[in-house]
């Protein structure tokens, strides 16, 4: 999903191929344990003892997604992601969320105050390139709270 294929048709392509079911994912979930970017976890509650309202917004999908927020301690009524929808045992539905991927989030700002790139899993060169603020560590970030 590096940009050549919109999103939505990447995705639904790939869906298709492997057409998981209910249980396929709730199995994922439970036999694959989470790993969280190092200091995620500090920056989120240096951010929640600030009483900042965080939110997950992911073109991943929700039921993953809420994992996630449920270790960074994040409501799930702040999550906004994709939902799979499942009936009779069978993927037959996406209900899409309108989500960014990768230098497309670049777009958000504005209307968003700032953008931060983060280059710590997956370095997008265009992201990196056009960020006005790009860090590859969240101790970055967290020290910036420190000051």
């Amino acid at each position: 999903m590096g940009g050549a294929v919109p999103f939505k048709s990447a995705l639904t392509e790939r869906l298709a191929l492997i057409q998981p079911s209910r249980e396929q994912v709730q199995r994922l979930i439970a036999e694959h344990p989470l790993h969280l970017t190092p200091s995620i976890r500090e920056l989120v509650s240096r951010l929640q003892e600030q009483n900042v309202q965080l939110f997950l917004i992911s073109g991943g999908f929700r039921s993953i997604v809420e994992h996630v927020a449920s270790k960074l301690n994040i409501p799930g009524t702040n999550v906004f992601a994709n939902r799979l929808k499942f009936y009779i045992k069978m993927l037959i539905v996406l209900d899409e969320t309108p989500a960014q991927q990768g230098a497309a989030d670049i777009g958000a700002c504005p209307p968003a105050d700032a953008f931060i790139g983060f280059g710590g899993n997956v370095i997008r060169q265009q992201v990196k390139d056009n960020a006005k603020w790009y860090i590859t560590d969240f101790v970055e970030l967290v020290g910036e709270l420190e000051e």
